[in-house]
């Protein structure tokens, strides 16, 4: 009985300690997951799990947003997640993205992380047309896009056809030209080209730079009234607060920095901004929605925060990621050099390799061509050897003639013909037999001569054979080849080893290794302010290109006031459009 109480108690008190779950899917830019979180987890719960799965330290620009009735909201910290207005259909699925903007990217981004997420955050931005992007500076964002996911260009691997099916420029782009696809890519691609050597990460904040200074970058717009019902544009982001007309989403009226505003507050659906200077009127208007006002707020907190943030000491826990970053960069970089030097020396030594394999087929090709000069010298000597044979023989069988001849001359002059006429007779024939004597005579001679002279040509022939005999000799007997595969020189003795033993991998930091690098990094920053020059001249060089190609009737109201911008000096700048209030000559503003 105690026994069957006592299990009733136990299974009753798990019951009630097993909590109760619900399905959160979180989307970031490139993945989807999914967590099981209690029913009390509160906002800052779910947002902390998250950043530690993606391993995110940077966790200030960052939050969960959903959608309230085609209203963007943002999890708050401090509250339950199921307090908050979204659907209870599990999974609940929250975006896991940026909600604020650095200012300067290459200095505030620390984490590779960070950085990626935030690349791919804007680059969807600017395809999406959200930020706008002249059309030439698409094409170089698009190249370190390209850089990025493929690395290094390849002229074996990145055929022509390799971006068809990238999503790379605004359809905006595309379709203000008349430029191929092909067009495009052949484009980007030259551009692409010469980004070599950049790694992913190096590649994505070069993206950001050229970004950053895009005119609605980081900008969350909002519609407003000012207080004579004139509907304006509220922009908020990491500077300040900016007005635009409706219009003009690139260029505000009139900015408030953070820096000069006192106070910042809303009442129902009035708000209203206090300059630093009292002699500045303040500026009230009024949003649609109460809900809307609340997310104004939160971005002027968050974003005057971090603006006040910027411009202080480094907490511990940045200095330590700076650190750490540094430490990596220099660490990535070393390996960098290494494998560049390993390729380098892997390249000559297949140099090497093809050259001697060259030389090899070449110095075959010769003992072939040799052997073969051998051979018909050896056949050309047995064709004179021959033929002097003959010759030899027939100068022997005229000889004989000659002999015969002359005995038949003794002969006929021995015979007595007693007539006059048969003494002529005889006397005609002897002088016959001598002119044929003196013919044979003469032809055994020049058959002689014939031999001999065969004879010579059979002796120059045998020694051309043996010229030819010596040549193979020689071709055959030369010296050994190089190795096929040279040993790779030696690494120099300022680069810092690696020792891999087993799973283990050793690495030392040298100072005279992070001075090198110091003085490298410096001399790379030097290089990037010359070539930003050279950047700009391709730009205008490329508008230059494709501006005869472009389609007028297809230019947007933010393409024209672009080109305006351009044609009265202005720059795509965003800190250079800023115009504040001081600017009025401290008059009352009047929007």
């Amino acid at each position: 009985m105690a026994g069957a109480i006592a299990s009733r108690m136990s299974f009753s008190s798990l019951k009630r300690k097993q909590p109760k779950t619900f399905t959160v899917r979180i989307v970031t830019m490139d993945a989807e997951m999914e967590f099981n979180c209690e029913m009390k987890w509160k906002g800052k719960d779910l947002f902390d799990l998250v950043c530690r799965t993606l391993g995110l330290r940077e966790t200030w620009f960052f939050g969960l947003q959903y959608t309230i009735k085609d209203t963007v909201a943002w999890l708050k910290m401090d509250k339950k997640v199921l307090d908050h207005d979204v659907s209870k259909d599990e999974p609940v699925t929250f975006l896991f993205l940026a909600k604020f903007y650095p200012e300067n990217a290459e200095e505030e981004l620390v984490q590779e992380i960070t950085q990626h997420l935030f690349f791919l955050q804007v680059k969807k931005q600017i395809l999406d047309e959200k930020i706008y992007c002249p059309p030439e500076a698409s094409v170089l964002l698009a190249s370190y896009a390209v850089q990025a996911k493929y690395g290094d260009y390849d002229p074996s691997v990145h055929k022509r056809g390799f971006l068809a099916q990238e999503e790379l420029l605004p359809k905006r782009v595309i379709n203000l030209y008349q430029m191929t696809p092909e067009m495009w890519e052949e484009r980007i691609t030259a551009w692409y080209a010469e980004h070599r050597g950049r790694a992913r990460d190096e590649a994505e904040m070069e993206y950001l730079k050229i970004a950053q200074d895009l005119e609605m970058y980081g900008v969350n717009y909002f519609t407003i009234r000012n207080k004579k019902g004139t509907e304006l544009l509220l922009g908020v982001d990491a500077l300040g607060l900016h007005i635009y007309d409706p219009e003009n989403r690139l260029t505000p009226k009139i900015s408030f920095p953070w820096n000069e505003i006192r106070n910042i507050s809303y009442s129902d659906k009035e708000f209203t901004i206090k300059p630093l200077d009292k002699k500045i009127d303040v500026f009230k208007f009024n949003s649609s929605k109460l809900r809307v006002n609340k997310l104004i707020l939160q971005l002027c907190i968050g974003n005057h925060d971090l603006f006040m943030r910027r411009r202080k000491a480094d907490s511990l826990e940045v200095q330590q990621m700076k650190a750490q970053a540094r430490e990596e960069k220099a660490r990535k970089q070393m390996e960098r050099q290494r494998l560049a030097r390993e390729k380098q020396m892997r390249e000559e030594a297949e140099r090497t390799r093809d050259e001697l394999e060259r030389r090899l087929l070449q110095m075959k090709e010769e003992a072939t061509m040799a052997n073969e000069a051998l051979m018909r010298s050896e056949e050309t000597a047995d064709l004179l050897a021959e033929k002097a044979q003959i010759t030899e023989e027939e100068a022997k069988l005229l000889a004989q003639k000659a002999a015969e001849a002359e005995q038949e001359m003794q002969r006929i002059k021995a015979t007595a013909i007693r007539t006059e006429e048969e003494k002529r007779l005889m006397e005609q024939k002897v002088l016959e037999a001598e002119v044929l004597a003196l013919k044979m005579a003469e032809e055994s001679e020049r058959r002689a001569k014939e031999a001999d002279q065969l004879k010579q040509d059979l002796q120059e022939a045998r020694e051309a054979e043996r010229r030819a005999k010596q040549k193979l000799l020689e071709i055959t007997t030369k010296s050994t080849y190089p190795p096929m595969n040279p040993i790779p020189a030696p690494l120099p003795p300022d680069i810092p080893s690696f020792n891999l033993i087993g799973d283990s991998l050793s690495f030392d930091f040298k100072d005279t290794d992070m001075k090198r690098l110091s003085m490298e990094i410096e001399k790379e920053k030097v290089e990037y302010m010359e070539k930003s020059k050279h950047l700009q001249e391709q730009l205008n060089e490329l508008k230059t290109e494709i501006e005869a190609l472009k389609l007028k009737e297809r230019e947007t109201a933010l393409d024209i006031l672009h080109n305006e911008n351009s044609d009265r000096g202005g720059t795509s700048s965003k800190h250079n459009t800023i115009r504040k209030p001081q600017a009025q000559g401290r008059r009352p503003i009047c929007i």
